[in-house]
């Protein structure tokens, strides 16, 4: 019997000794802190190579996919070596042909002391608004140079971005070092000039090392070809570096709400992932930008309640009053919150390939916070090769730009140079739904805080409960020559003879006073539309019933003035006249101007015209007569009393 135990024993003992390990471990893999960094710098500097030589290192490859991997590097015929490690990353069939990124690829991989997430950026440069995307959650980059080329322009706009889109930490990978000897001055004399470029445009501190990601030279562990260098191998650095969200958890608290949380009659609470700082039960809280405060009472999390949370975290947030929140609004501390403002200088990095255009409404989305907002034009471009501020009347693809924006409303922000959840944000095109911009907030402008909504006895209600009507703006478009004007005008008689109180904007009368300054660019149209807007505004505000008669030829401005008005007070008349019939009719000998080359920027000839998708009404005027057309439009605005 004591032989038995005795024998036995030990075995039962490795078991749980084994399976303490295996917890602990997998405890401590759990809570490993998470570095976030990107790969950068011109074309053929070894990007792809050297994530791909991180992935084998750290066995984060499988049998199978090391498999494939040979099959592939057999392929495309590497130059005597068995695995071709940019082919790890590079997964579009363009880029393994061309051998070049051209789409940011992320991987991950990990280590005995931190998780990984790392983003292969682009290196050409009409490809430079991919790299802006994997730098904007980045904490670290690492910026490669080829030792045989040194410090290249695209070298330079890389490390220019990362410093604008604030990434502190700089890794400067001097990398191929194996075809140069390893040569010492070789690396020193490109430290050198780097450095030089650096500090003029504000990089403060760079970690330099040679490498060779081909090799394998100072990745995973120092190599005996550069006694020379000192330093950390590149693993090293990354799984000691401070990451960004242990230096945000040391900030105030700012937690953008997502959503309101009510699974039921019994809680309410306010979701979010916690931006900077930290909160717990007790603390005093403000709503931004209500300026409401409350007291927190419980931070929650699907595991139950937590003593604290900070910033990186996913909580929900209870207060002990009822006060409004809702999503878009910002949970801060309530005795240092952020500000709000609805005017701002921004640095904006244009993504698009159609060109900014100036004064037209784009969705700016900043964190939790959606609203319209206009851009105006730049203040500067950057020329990234020389640092020079060049004047520019807009912002081009891969632009990069100062400029001055209003939003509709005011959102809450704070500086991009303090929080890059409040501070940064992108631009949206309403008709098409595409990113066209990435920006960061420098400051809002003192008008901002200087000028408020004056509140007013008389409401527009009661303007309109006076006329004894419903106010309304009746928006005509179409081609020029197209009868906006004359069925308009047929309208408003119509409407005046019935009592009703209105008042006709033309195209032509309001280029006479309003908008004389004002030709006929694609950027003046749009400023000619957006001043017409706020003016049609202004008039429903006083209880008018408000026509407008103009050419208007996008739907973007068309959309803006929409959305300027309440819900159901701006009909879309659209006159649909072919070009060849406004053409025959060319009242005002335009059309022929046009054709001959004398009137440049002419609708419908060298200056494009969007025909509305679903207006409230469309008149054919091959088939209605102006007379028809107006009593049809009458009877419309009135039956909807």
């Amino acid at each position: 019997m004591t032989d038995q135990i005795t024998k036995e024993e030990p075995v039962y003992v490795t078991e749980a000794l084994i399976a303490e390990d295996i917890d602990a471990y997998l405890d401590q893999h759990q809570h490993k802190t998470m570095l976030r960094f990107i790969t950068c710098g011109s074309v053929d500097d070894g990007k792809s190579t050297l994530i791909g030589r991180l992935l084998y290192d750290s066995k984060m490859i499988f049998e199978d996919q090391l498999a494939a991997l040979e099959t592939d590097s057999k392929k495309v015929g590497t130059q005597g070596q068995e695995i071709d490690f940019a082919l790890l990353v590079d997964g579009l069939a363009a880029e393994r042909e061309q051998g070049i990124t051209i789409d940011v690829a992320y991987r991950f991989f990990n280590t005995e002391k931190r998780k990984f997430i790392v983003a292969d950026c682009p290196g050409h440069e009409q490809y430079t608004r991919n790299m802006v995307t994997g730098a904007s959650t980045a904490d670290l980059a690492v910026i490669l140079i080829d030792a045989r080329k040194g410090v290249l322009v695209q070298t330079r706009r890389h490390s220019y971005l990362c410093h604008l889109i604030g990434i502190k930490n700089i890794v400067l990978a001097v990398n191929k070092m194996d075809l140069v000897d390893y040569d010492h001055a070789v690396f020193d004399a490109i430290v050198k000039d780097y450095a030089e470029f650096a500090r003029s445009i504000g990089i403060e501190s760079f970690t330099a090392m040679p490498i060779s990601g081909f090799k394998g030279d100072n990745i995973t562990t120092l190599s005996a070809n550069t006694p020379w260098y000192k330093g950390p191998t590149l693993v090293e650095h990354l799984e000691t570096v401070e990451v960004l969200s242990s230096v945000d958890a040391d900030k105030a608290f700012r937690m953008p709400v997502q959503w309101v949380n009510r699974p039921n009659l019994d809680f309410r609470g306010f979701s979010g992932l916690i931006a900077t700082g930290s909160v717990k039960p007790g603390d005093a809280v403000r709503v931004l930008p209500s300026g409401k405060t409350s007291t927190v009472t419980r931070v929650v999390t699907l595991d139950g309640d937590l003593d604290e949370a900070v910033a990186g975290q996913s909580v929900t947030v209870c207060f002990a009053d009822e006060i409004d929140c809702s999503r878009g609004d910002v949970i801060a501390t309530a005795d240092n919150p952020p500000q709000a403002a609805d005017q701002f200088e921004a640095t904006l990095v244009w993504l698009n390939d159609e060109a900014m255009h100036v004064g037209r409404a784009y969705w700016l989305k900043l964190g939790t916070q959606t609203v319209s907002v206009t851009v105006q034009q730049p203040k500067y471009v950057v020329n990234v090769n020389t640092m020079e501020q060049l004047a520019a009347k807009t912002l081009d693809l891969n632009a990069i730009g100062v400029a001055e924006l209003t939003t509709d409303r005011a959102i809450v922000f704070e500086p991009y140079a303090d929080s890059r959840t409040l501070g940064g944000f992108i631009l949206i095109d309403k008709i098409t739904n595409a990113t066209v911009a990435a920006g960061m907030l420098n400051f809002s402008l003192r008008r901002s805080q200087n000028v408020h909504w004056q509140a007013l006895d008389v409401s527009r209600e009661a303007h309109a409960a006076l006329k004894n009507q419903r106010p309304a703006v009746l928006w005509f478009t179409g081609l020029s020559g197209s009868g906006k004007s004359t069925i308009a005008n047929l309208v408003e008689k119509k409407l005046h003879a019935l009592g009703k109180h209105t008042f006709l904007l033309d195209g032509d009368n309001v280029r006479h006073g309003l908008n004389k300054d004002l030709g006929f660019t694609e950027a003046d149209r749009i400023e000619n539309i957006r001043r017409v807007g706020e003016v049609s505004k202004l008039m429903t505000d006083a209880g008018l019933i408000v026509l407008t008669a103009f050419i208007s030829p996008f739907r973007a401005e068309r959309e803006m003035v929409r959305a300027m008005l309440p819900q159901g007070e701006f009909v879309e008349v659209f006159i649909d006249t072919p070009l060849e019939e406004a053409e025959r009719r060319d009242v005002k000998g335009l059309y022929k101007k046009a054709r001959s080359g004398q009137l440049k920027n002419f609708t419908g000839i060298d200056s494009p015209y969007e025909a509305p998708e679903q207006p409230e009404v469309r008149v054919d005027t091959t088939r209605e007569t102006p007379e028809d057309a107006a009593e049809r439009i009458v009877n419309l605005l009135l039956g909807a009393k």
